[in-house]
């Protein structure tokens, strides 16, 4: 199936590819791998954390361009013009993606990691372990929500133009909040690190993908989609590799601690299903049409956590909780959000019966 955007007709996404779709399991399989050659064979990871350049480590800076760049090539800006088009869904996922789910994370964080766990984890990465999931929840995700959103038969135009628009506010929002929530929890801030990362890590690669995509372009809308399907392996590979450094450097504390991985699991789920919910309510609530409700629920709980892991070790390292807690977040990703779209799918004659939704026009 096709989508035309902007005079631009592209491929939409068929379904869940191969590594999508069992990434849980290739995470699982980079834990182990990490942990076993992070003992096995210490010196090359020790070497590649070495290689670092303002605080920035250049080997993970590499990897996480091959993870966000294929992702950001999918992103049409001129999307932005169709906003209107979908207002009462894009209100709802930007009250939800900026002024919700990063706060909510926040509490949650404080009251499971600082409080109510606090004594089952260790002391000295309780903050560290709440930084990270502050940084997971910082940025609404980019690429994975195309397939959530072809999934409950989402409105593309709706899908495309709201994530063209969460990527340019995250351009100039992602460092002034998850600033301001590090700092209530009492985390010092290494400023001039998080600009770097977010020039590194949001702008830059925004600004490459958008010049690559037109020059693609200029060769016909067969060559973007070409290029997005050569791609696509690679981001995902490029992940893969990143989580078997980070547990290179993890593995001893998660041997002798694997109750952390489970206890981090638990704010993140709550997350996941509470603001999928809300979105999906909100929705309802304004009369938002069904193919935009799904989207906009799945956009509101999904998170960029390539972006959050790769600014977690530039803050904090390879061997931090911070860390740790954004790999979490990719461990549980795809599960939670098949069963997201499983409840989507499976509420629509309950959703469309809202009165708000039958008084919508053209309803």
């Amino acid at each position: 199936m096709t989508i035309d955007v902007a005079g631009t007709t592209v491929k939409r996404p068929a379904a869940l590819g191969l590594f999508e779709r069992y990434l849980t399991i290739w995470v699982a399989l980079c834990i182990v791998a990490g942990i076993t050659l992070g003992q096995w064979i210490p010196e090359p990871f020790h070497a590649l954390g070495d290689m670092t350049f303002a605080d920035v480590n250049l080997p993970v800076a590499v990897l996480v361009w091959l993870m966000i760049v294929p992702m950001l090539l999918k992103i049409d800006l001129k999307a932005l013009g169709q906003v209107r088009e979908h207002w009462r869904g894009i209100g709802v996922t930007l009250f939800i993606n900026w002024a919700i789910k990063p706060f909510s994370m926040a509490l949650l964080g404080w009251f499971f990691i600082g409080w109510l766990f606090r004594d089952y984890l260790p002391a000295d990465q309780i903050d560290s372990y709440i930084a990270g999931l502050i940084l997971l929840a910082a940025a609404p995700c980019t690429a994975m929500v195309f397939v959530w959103s072809h999934l409950v038969e989402g409105e593309p135009h709706f899908t495309l133009s709201q994530v063209a628009l969460n990527d340019t506010i995250m351009v100039f929002a992602f460092a002034p909040i998850v600033g301001l929530l590090l700092g209530l929890s009492a985390i010092i801030v290494p400023w001039d690190t998080l600009i770097l990362s977010v020039v590194l890590y949001i702008v830059v690669p925004v600004i490459v993908a958008q010049l690559w995509r037109s020059h693609l372009l200029r060769s016909g809308a067969e060559t973007l989609a070409h290029t997005l399907k050569a791609l696509g392996p690679v981001s995902l590979v490029a992940l893969l590799a990143t989580l078997v450094l980070l547990f290179g450097f993890q593995g001893e504390r998660i041997i002798d601690q694997p109750l952390v991985i489970a206890l981090l699991a638990v704010p993140i789920l709550i997350q996941v299903y509470m603001n999928a919910g809300v979105a999906y309510l909100l929705n309802r609530k304004v009369g938002a049409a069904w193919c935009v409700a799904g989207p906009s629920a799945l956009i509101g709980a999904s998170n960029f956590f390539e972006l959050a892991v790769a600014t977690a070790i530039a803050l904090f390292g390879f061997q931090s909780g911070a860390a740790l807690a954004t790999v979490v977040g990719v461990l549980i990703e795809v599960p939670v959000m098949l069963s997201v779209v499983r409840i989507v799918n499976s509420s629509k004659t309950w959703y469309e019966r809202g009165p708000a939704v039958k008084a919508r026009p053209g309803a």
